[in-house]
């Protein structure tokens, strides 16, 4: 008898009232040696095979019919067998439920939680087949992104979560087991966009209440890790070149033009353009809305937690990462009194102390300074609170000093020492006119004494960046920071044969890890509280806002800088590219690259610094 013709007898069979009893009958009879089942049996068991067939697409008819058979396949749970229905199984478990409509799903997956229960048999291949249904099938990719798929999805993966819920709640096992799953089911770096997207979305929604917190940590790691993976395989030249007539990254070239990073491996493009880039975009969209429902429910200092540790063992170090850290500068964002300042006191604490290594210590000072700088919800008090300690560390640093009986200049030597003097200036850069705006802060500024440390006999002036410290010296002047002597003196040992190149002699290579974010997808979660140097207001800047006026991008309200700023992002790509330029405020590429033009263009202060090198060590 052949497949259709099985299939339409099936039907008649399973129309009516009998199908319960008929299902677990042709279960029951075939729980024997294959020689010794009687032909009408076999047969019977074909068809209910046909019936249950995952390659077999059906009409809406048709489902029906496969409802009412799945249904009845639940209340013959315990007349499933491995050993006589394997084949049965194996139709069951790669099932897709993304094929089907609700009354169908709900029917398959209230079977595959029957299964899940029976002892020590089919836990694993359960939780594997809900985990494989986070994704759509092969042929249905191109259509998921449609619109009119949206509410299916999210139905869709309401029914897997509920699904999972219930079968952790009854087998407490499933967890453990279920944590394994995902972890090697989690997308690779070659698999389609919509795939990571959609398997992320998924399981990050099973981060709620008991679940979550059985195996939320595992969850986001997973998911951090990816981010990173991805972040990584994104090369500068990569970015340069997709906006190489914008100059978007103003950046060091000289090891990109040689066609090798700093860390000697190949730079040539293997993704075809930017398509990690679009990926890490369409995963920092679906983090960004993972974490701003889990604010919205209460839940959000339980997940920074989470991050933070994440952040210190698998980010923090990372310096070729660009833009995954800002799940952390997002979800500060969303609570700035209790994560935003948490996380500027833990970045300070990792610095401070001696728990962690230089490379960290150095990390999380170089995390602080860019942080406090781009932050806007941070308050001016904390970012003298935190100056204040950076300060203070400095200082203890040249006492220490000053007690050997050598003391040398060198950058790797005081690498910390140097990191964090840069830091102080990097940030003040950003702050000082808003600290200057509030007598009481602008005391306890006065009160810190930078000027002991950049007049060490160390020098910091003279290995930290020419174009920060230039910047930063500008704004201390206009402020009256020093007294005139002072200024003189400072500004004096920046005009020195060391300073001469960029960077100082054997500059720290450092790195601004909240620069512009330059991803287009999910850029409307950062942008709003993201401070561009454009919109600074310096201290030497005219109150009626006529120089600053000439740094405004366009469409950007400058006087607006409350805590609601919000900004329209314009389609014109003129006003884009004016824009993205303002954004970077690293030295123009004319200055070391050997094909840029020739000229004085001078130095700005900078956004990068050689993102793709750690500090060494």
């Amino acid at each position: 008898m052949g497949a259709e013709q099985q299939c339409d007898d099936m039907e008649v069979a399973f129309s009516d009232s009998e199908a319960f009893r008929s299902v677990q009958h042709v279960l029951q009879s075939v729980r024997m040696d294959p020689f010794l089942i009687d032909l009408r049996d076999k047969e019977q068991y074909d068809i209910l095979l046909c019936a249950v067939d995952s390659t077999t697409r059906r009409s809406s008819d048709d489902q029906a019919m496969l409802a009412t058979t799945l249904r009845a396949l639940s209340e013959a749970v315990s007349k499933i067998d491995i050993m006589y229905h394997h084949a049965l199984l194996h139709n069951i478990f790669t099932m897709s439920i993304w094929y089907y409509n609700r009354d169908t799903r709900d029917a398959l997956l209230d079977l595959i939680i029957r299964l899940s229960a029976v002892a020590d048999q089919y836990l694993r291949e359960c939780l594997q087949m809900l985990v494989n249904n986070f994704t759509p099938p092969g042929p249905l990719v191109p259509k998921i992104e449609d619109k009119r798929w949206e509410a299916k999805r999210k139905e869709i993966y309401s029914q897997l979560h509920e699904s999972l819920k219930m079968i952790s709640d009854t087998v407490p096992l499933a967890p453990r087991v279920l944590k394994d799953i995902i972890n090697r089911s989690m997308p690779k770096l070659f698999d389609n966009k919509v795939k990571m997207v959609s398997f992320v979305e998924c399981m990050l929604g099973l981060d709620t209440e008991r679940l979550g917190d059985l195996i939320g940590t595992s969850l986001l790691e997973k998911v951090v890790d990816l981010l990173t993976e991805l972040d990584v395989n994104i090369t500068w030249e990569d970015i340069l070149q997709e906006e190489h007539s914008k100059g978007i990254f103003e950046m060091e070239l000289e090891d990109l033009a040689n066609g090798v990073d700093n860390f000697g491996q190949e730079t040539e493009v293997l993704f075809g353009g930017n398509v990690c880039a679009n990926k890490l975009d369409g995963l920092m969209v679906v983090v960004c809305k993972h974490l701003k429902s889990c604010a919205e429910h209460g839940c959000l200092k339980r997940e920074f937690d989470i991050l933070k540790t994440i952040f210190r063992k698998g980010v923090l170090k990372v310096h070729k990462s660009k833009f995954a850290q800002f799940i952390m500068f997002y979800a500060c964002s969303l609570d700035p009194e209790i994560c935003g300042l948490d996380f500027a006191l833990f970045l300070t604490d990792i610095f401070t102390k001696k728990e962690d290594d230089a490379i960290a210590r150095m990390s999380a000072v170089s995390y602080v300074g860019s942080y406090l700088s781009r932050a806007r919800f941070i308050s001016a008090d904390t970012v003298v609170a935190i100056l204040k300690r950076l300060v203070d560390w400095c200082i203890d640093h040249c006492e220490r000093q000053k007690k050997r009986h050598t003391r040398t200049k060198n950058p790797v030597e005081h690498q910390i020492f140097y990191a964090s003097c840069q830091a102080v200036m990097y940030v003040l850069c950003f702050r000082l006119r808003s600290i200057m705006d509030y007598p009481n802060l602008k005391s306890q500024l006065f009160k810190m004494n930078i000027r002991s440390i950049l007049m060490d006999p160390l020098e910091p002036l003279k290995v930290c960046l020419p174009s920060i410290v230039n910047e930063f010296l500008r704004q201390a002047k206009a402020a009256r920071l020093f007294n005139a002597s002072v200024d003189l003196e400072l500004e004096d040992r920046i005009d020195s044969d060391l300073s001469k190149a960029f960077g100082g002699v054997n500059r720290l290579d450092m790195f601004f890890p909240f620069d512009p974010y330059l991803l287009k997808e999910s850029d409307s979660y950062i942008r709003p509280n993201f401070e561009f140097w454009s919109l600074v207001k310096t201290t030497y800047s005219d109150d009626e806002g006529d120089e600053l006026g000439d740094f405004d991008a366009p469409g950007m309200n400058v006087d607006s800088l409350d805590d609601n700023f919000d900004i329209e992002l314009n389609s014109d790509d003129d006003d884009i590219e004016y824009t993205m330029n303002k954004m970077s405020i690293t030295p123009h590429r004319s200055f070391y690259h050997p094909m840029a033009m020739s000229g004085d263009s001078g130095l700005s202060m900078p956004a990068r610094i050689r993102p793709s090198v750690s500090p060494p060590s």
